[in-house]
């Protein structure tokens, strides 16, 4: 993948730790292809018996992940690949629920939409105080349809409508600490590396069935999800190619 429009990258260390990292210039944002390298990834590490817990983080020190690339958002002109754009966040969420390693989350700024998602879906998350959410999709004509189980699960329904409904509003690291988005926040990224790098020693040596046990309990109930987060592409899907969504895109990219 050309650097220039993204990459993702894993990094395997001595401990079996494995650190998948993403990047894209436009704020760490998700196209299709870094969405679907994202996946792939996480189902490789999932089977590969060196690697013992996972690390999922974006690059730079800034924003986490500015959710869908406005870009793609923009040019989907038919049913078919709306529901090929928004697939890919499905799968991303659904590598993360059924992947056999723990999971642990770096957010270090502003998660949007699907960054949200991401969030959610890993197993342990770490977080600075700089690291606000905000689900920004109603705002944009469509929901957070596919990001929304994993959302729902994480933090329960009320705190997930609240950033849902209240689309334009960024709710601090404290307030998603205290619904349990985060499992810890930190003043700033050497503090929450440290822990993290702690956190990931510890798990690596954990008994490996132990731990996969583990995951299945995590994640009971949600074994309908292929099935669910396909239908929510689909709605998804069909909304952004009404008029109110490519002009909403267009009013923020313009912004």
């Amino acid at each position: 993948m050309d650097n220039n429009k993204g990459y993702v990258t894993i990094n395997i260390d001595v401990n079996g730790i494995g650190t998948i990292e993403f990047y894209h210039p436009q704020s760490n944002s998700l196209p299709g292809e870094i969405l679907s390298e994202i996946a792939n990834t996480i189902n490789e590490a999932s089977l590969n018996r060196d690697i013992k817990v996972i690390i999922l983080k974006s690059a730079g020190d800034r924003t986490f992940c500015a959710g869908a690339s406005f870009d793609e958002l923009i040019e989907i002109e038919n049913i078919k690949s709306g529901i090929n754009f928004f697939s890919g966040f499905a799968n991303v969420i659904n590598a993360c629920r059924k992947c056999t390693k723990i999971i642990i989350g770096r957010v270090q700024g502003k998660a949007v939409g699907g960054g949200v998602g991401i969030a959610s879906a890993v197993d342990y998350c770490f977080a600075t105080q700089h690291a606000s959410v905000k689900l920004s999709e109603l705002a944009l004509g469509i929901g957070p349809f596919v990001v929304g189980p994993a959302v729902e699960r994480k933090i329960g329904l009320s705190a997930m409508s609240s950033l849902a409904i209240n689309a334009d509003k960024w709710f601090d690291a404290d307030w998603a600490l205290q619904k349990g988005l985060y499992s810890e926040i930190f003043l700033d990224n050497a503090q929450m590396d440290k822990a993290i790098e702690q956190l990931a020693y510890k798990l690596s040596k954990s008994h490996v069935e132990a731990t996969k046990k583990l995951k299945e309990i995590f994640w009971k109930g949600t074994e309908h999800w292929d099935e669910l987060l396909l239908k929510r592409a689909k709605i998804s899907g069909e909304l952004i190619l009404s008029n109110f969504s490519k002009d909403a895109i267009k009013k923020t990219q313009n912004k």
